[in-house]
């Protein structure tokens, strides 16, 4: 077990819409320095469906996907003792301070990915924001139950809230 601080940045602008939080990297998010960095997770082939767009391959065009839809992203957690990438494993948790975020950006909605993400967001940042969390179903292969079409479809949800038609300057 490792004590592991969060590292990567959250990506957001002031025209960020919709706020999707996961709970912690996973080691290869944490080597990448990025979010969702394990090839095996479905985060990115997942957005790119709900979205009509090309799944963006490396992190300049993830970071531009995320902001011409209007999604900000981060995680739950700032800091905490984790075993590799296991969720189940997490204590000592440190949670995000999401205020950064949420006064400069225009969020309607917070979304989570996963729901160890919705039990943490529950119990560490809930209190703290007063706003509602939407559980989605995790993207990570460790819910290999749940196939890239349920999950595109759960997911769909997000369209509500995105804007596909901005261009970044």
């Amino acid at each position: 077990m490792a004590y592991e601080q969060h590292e990567i940045a959250p990506v957001y602008d002031a025209h960020a819409r919709i706020l999707i939080l996961g709970s912690f990297p996973s080691v290869k998010s944490r080597e990448a320095h990025f979010f969702y960095g394990h090839p095996q997770n479905r985060f990115w082939r997942v957005l790119a469906a709900v979205t009509g767009q090309d799944v963006p391959m490396d992190i300049p065009e993830k970071r531009e996907f995320l902001l011409k839809n209007d999604i900000a992203l981060w995680d739950v957690i700032k800091s905490c003792e984790i075993q590799g990438s296991s969720d189940s494993s997490i204590r000592n948790v440190v949670p995000n301070d999401l205020s950064r975020i949420l006064d400069t950006a225009d969020i309607r909605q917070i979304y989570v990915n996963g729901g160890t993400a919705y039990r943490l967001y529950q119990k560490y940042l809930y209190p703290e924001t007063r706003r509602t969390a939407v559980r989605l179903p995790s993207t990570s292969p460790a819910n290999a139950a749940c196939s890239l079409e349920n999950l595109t479809g759960q997911w769909g949800v997000i369209r509500e809230y995105i804007n596909t038609d901005r261009e970044i300057i």
